[in-house]
């Protein structure tokens, strides 16, 4: 067989073996953004904003604090995020543990919040959400997505949060733009072992995580919904948010708090309820996980309508 036609059969067999469902409305979602020379095609906003998720206060808490200095920090609700008060880091290291106890106690009272509620402090994370920096790496995302046929939503949401404009290993082991496990990563053919990692290029990542959410996290999400009865859209913002927790908790961890729910309808609620609920290895970072991803959506949609030249809106051909 010819040399030259083994490759363009590796070539096609490659770009369709994460291929899922081609979705036509990618196309109406998109943005091109001009800067100057520069030009991007990112995923807009505009779910954000029709359902009211931007005034829910759960992004807008990790809003601030993905814009915060870490010698910044604010004390707030842990359920729902309410923020108490604002205050410098050293202001709060200061103080004993009595002190602390005395002060959260005092906030309680203040606002007529229960004695049982957990008061949480933390600190400004903006070292870490680097959004100018993995800003040119979006439009290089969403069309790597959609080469492979999957949602390009997710490949910005990912992107902005999983060490955003950082090549970082994480403590668990993940690594690379869309932090992929090495085991998940063998899994959908990337190589990784003690002499290369192919999660450090970042088309090979992208391609990874392509098949994770096309093969594993997609299909999951509608057995765990299907289950329960649940209509959904694929395109709708509350499904790709539930999409994201399978990503980051695994579809048993998102089917056990699922369960401990049993809700009867998806929408917003379903996610908020998700927020405020913990089961198996369903906790705190993991109700954390689509509240930072709404959070970084809204932070961009500011980047992008307040310092761009130009903005036009995509339709199909």
């Amino acid at each position: 067989m010819n040399f030259h036609f083994l490759i363009l059969l590796t070539l096609l067999s490659i770009s369709l073996s994460c291929t899922g469902q081609t979705n036509k409305s990618f196309e109406e979602e998109k943005i091109e953004v001009k800067k100057g020379s520069d030009q991007s095609v990112l995923m807009d906003a505009d779910q954000l904003f029709g359902d009211r998720w931007n005034s829910l206060p759960q992004p807008l808490f990790w809003k601030e604090i993905m814009t915060l200095s870490p010698d910044s920090c604010l004390v707030n609700v842990a359920a729902s995020r309410q923020i108490l008060v604002r205050m410098a880091w050293k202001d709060w290291a200061k103080q004993t543990e009595i002190q602390k106890t005395l002060f959260k106690d005092s906030l309680k009272v203040a606002n007529g919040i229960a004695s049982t509620e957990a008061i949480y402090v933390t600190t400004g994370k903006n070292d870490f959400y680097k959004f100018k920096d993995v800003y040119p790496q979006l439009s290089k995302g969403v069309a790597a997505f959609e080469k492979y046929g999957v949602d390009p939503w997710y490949a910005q949401a990912i992107l902005l949060i999983e060490s955003p404009g950082q090549l970082k290993k994480s403590t668990v082991g993940a690594y690379g733009a869309f932090q992929l496990m090495p085991s998940v990563a063998r899994s959908h053919g990337l190589k990784v072992d003690k002499y290369i990692d192919e999660r450090a290029n970042f088309d090979r990542c992208a391609y990874g995580a392509a098949c994770v959410l096309s093969k594993v996290c997609i299909p999951e999400a509608k057995r765990i919904l299907n289950a329960k009865n649940i209509a959904f859209q694929e395109n709708e913002l509350w499904f790709r948010l539930f999409v994201l927790h399978v990503y980051h908790a695994g579809s048993m961890n998102v089917r056990a708090v699922v369960d401990k729910i049993n809700p009867t309808a998806g929408s917003q609620d379903l996610i908020k309820q998700m927020w405020q609920n913990s089961a198996a290895g369903f906790g705190n970072n993991s109700q954390n996980y689509t509240q930072l991803a709404l959070a970084s959506q809204l932070i961009l949609h500011d980047i992008v309508y307040s310092q761009c030249d130009e903005i036009f809106e995509c339709y199909p051909n």
